[in-house]
């Protein structure tokens, strides 16, 4: 008779021939978030214009986060969605400015859900940065095919982009592409998810759509419905979230003819308040994008799990948040939690189920929106409970009474405002020495080499060029230049290319542009005419090394080689005209030699 241990290590064997057989079991998840839509941007919310059958029939099906939160804005939101930190915890406090980029000590779900044998696949808007250790293939997501910065036609994307065709990064290289933008994430999505089951592994699809994000732009049969709406801009904005829903019909379709759909966890969500349709409706809320108040941060989410009991249309109404969306998943997907990592999030797990009678205790929670260098203490904040907002530390509403936030009763309850500033006061003092940790773009690092860095990350207290209607214009000067934290990776011998344009326009520096192609909807950014700019000088610095040499006529770029020191610093790239007036290199690419 063989020994015990003989059989257990032919077991271990067996296992390790077929891992797939022993991760089959797991659920697999979808996460459809999308970019500006509200609360309020859905049929089944009560809009009286917008119709929204497929994601209506979602909500119909799901478990309903009632009084969901998130941060006013993108990026913010989607780390702490993606890591179930803090906001400002992780270095993501903007857009922009290089503060749009996730801590690289950050642990994201699909780190967490590759270590669990989960095949990741991200599709869409990241905007958590667009260089190594920043991007998404960086961040334990197996198969990408995204847009750069925070849209498509912003100053790190493909140049020329447009929502529609155009060229997507499908897993680091530029892929030309048909058709219209959300359609093709959607259509990427699936091809990984029939491939993740032709392999027998669980799967996490992260389809995170820049729309229905401005410019307003949408297939023209999404709009049509919406003609009689007078502003061109909502039209598409309307148009854009039909497409959406379209495609979340099209999606759970596909699951279903897969044979996947019971064992998928499926959930919609969205990435802030409305952006354009608050103003016509808001499901009673005030204000929209950007905003403190309930409009700016409080969203629609629906989880539906059908071989979980996730079903059934039941509403959960406890208030809960982006930061819990990763802990939870962890639990009902039953894989290990990233080691090491304390979440400010909690599971909310069992708050899902319509039969499970749970004592669940009032919480505090946090959100706000910084948009500037360095985060300030109380700037556009709001400390939530379940029944209280504490706005700007100042203004205290009872939203259960008052959803609308029309009354201010700090006055009246000045117990609860002490509560939410004490909770606030610790809380901020916690993250307040993670504030100065800059994030930096790695130069020569083998895995990110060479870099593009583009105006989108620079530093600075002027205008950031954070779009490329902004880069054809020549925008900035003397007052909006600004700087790159950047981390030399090792000591050696750098090349490093200042460009007024990219190298796919292949221009020169001083050249204009013409407009380019308009497309559906409001005006593209790239039919902004192209102004030309006549430097006569190129300078550079990294660190303590700086450099300059002439711009030569009819030159695309000025090319330095400069050797560097390991560590982390500032770069300047700058371009100066015979009158002294300065422009920002929009581009600057730097390879290791």
């Amino acid at each position: 008779m063989p020994s015990i241990s003989r059989i257990l290590r032919a077991v271990v064997a067996l296992l390790l021939l077929f891992p797939a057989v022993a991760a089959a079991s797991k659920p697999n998840v979808v996460i459809v978030i999308t970019d500006d839509q509200g609360y309020g941007d859905l049929s089944c919310h009560g809009n009286p214009i917008l119709k929204t059958p497929q994601i209506d029939n979602l909500h119909s099906e799901s478990v309903r986060l009632t009084d969901y939160h998130v941060a006013p804005t993108c990026s913010p939101t989607r780390c702490a969605f993606l890591t179930g930190h803090w906001t400002n915890r992780t270095g993501v406090w903007h857009t922009i400015m290089g503060r749009s980029m996730l801590r690289e000590n950050e642990v994201t779900g699909g780190q967490v859900f590759k270590d669990a044998g989960y095949a990741t696949g991200m599709f869409g808007k990241w905007h958590l940065g667009d260089n190594y250790p920043y991007r998404p293939e960086d961040r334990g997501y197996t198969e990408v095919m995204r847009h750069g910065g925070g849209g498509v036609g912003q100053t790190p994307d493909y140049w020329d982009n447009a929502y529609f065709d155009g060229s997507y990064w499908h897993n680091g290289t530029p892929e030309p592409v048909k058709g219209f933008c959300t359609d093709v994430f959607f259509d990427y999505a699936k091809r990984f998810i029939k491939a993740s089951k032709n392999a027998d592994k669980p799967f996490l699809a992260y389809i995170a759509t820049n729309a229905p994000h401005g410019p307003m732009h949408a297939p023209e049969e999404s709009a049509a419905p919406y003609a009689g709406v007078k502003n061109v801009g909502l039209q598409n904005f309307y148009g854009m979230i039909a497409n959406i829903d379209d495609n979340v019909g099209k999606m759970r379709a596909f699951l279903a003819d897969e044979g996947l759909v019971d064992n998928t966890i499926f959930i919609f969500t969205t990435d802030n308040g409305s952006s354009s349709g608050w103003q016509t409706f808001n499901a009673g809320m005030r204000a929209g994008k950007g905003s403190e108040y309930d409009g700016g941060h409080r969203v629609p989410f629906f989880v539906y799990w059908p071989e979980g009991k996730l079903t059934g249309g039941y509403d959960v109404k406890p208030i809960t948040a982006h930061v819990d969306v990763l802990p939870t998943l962890i639990d009902l997907c039953d894989i290990a939690p990233p080691s090491g990592v304390k979440f400010d999030g909690t599971s909310i797990a069992a708050l899902l189920s319509s039969t499970n009678d749970v004592d669940w205790a009032d919480r505090i929670l946090v959100t706000d929106s910084q948009r500037v260098k360095d985060p300030i203490k109380w700037r556009k904040s709001a400390v939530m409970t379940s029944q209280w907002r504490l706005i700007n530390g100042k203004e205290l509403y009872d939203i259960k009474a008052d959803a609308g936030q029309e009354s201010d009763v700090a006055s009246g309850h000045p117990n609860v405002v002490t509560r939410l500033t004490d909770f606030y006061d610790a809380w901020w003092e916690e993250l307040l020495p993670s504030f100065s940790n800059d994030t930096a773009i790695y130069l020569g690092h083998p895995a990110g080499d060479p870099v593009r860095l583009t105006s989108h990350d620079w530093i600075t207290t002027g205008s950031t060029p954070w779009n490329q209607s902004h880069i054809r214009k020549a925008m900035n000067g003397n007052a909006n230049t600004g700087f790159w934290n950047v981390l030399v990776h090792a000591d050696g011998d750098y090349e490093v290319r200042l460009r007024r344009w990219p190298e796919t326009a292949d221009l020169r520096i001083n050249a204009p542009l013409a407009p380019g192609a308009d497309v559906p909807g409001t005006r593209a950014y790239r039919t902004q005419p192209g102004e030309s700019i006549n430097p006569t000088q190129a300078s550079l610095r990294i660190g303590d090394v700086s450099a300059g040499a002439d711009v030569k006529p009819g030159a695309t770029e000025v090319v330095f080689n400069v050797t560097l020191k390991k560590g982390k610093t500032r770069m300047t790239g700058l371009f100066t005209t015979a009158s002294g007036e300065k422009y920002g290199a929009y581009y600057a690419y730097v390879k290791k030699l």
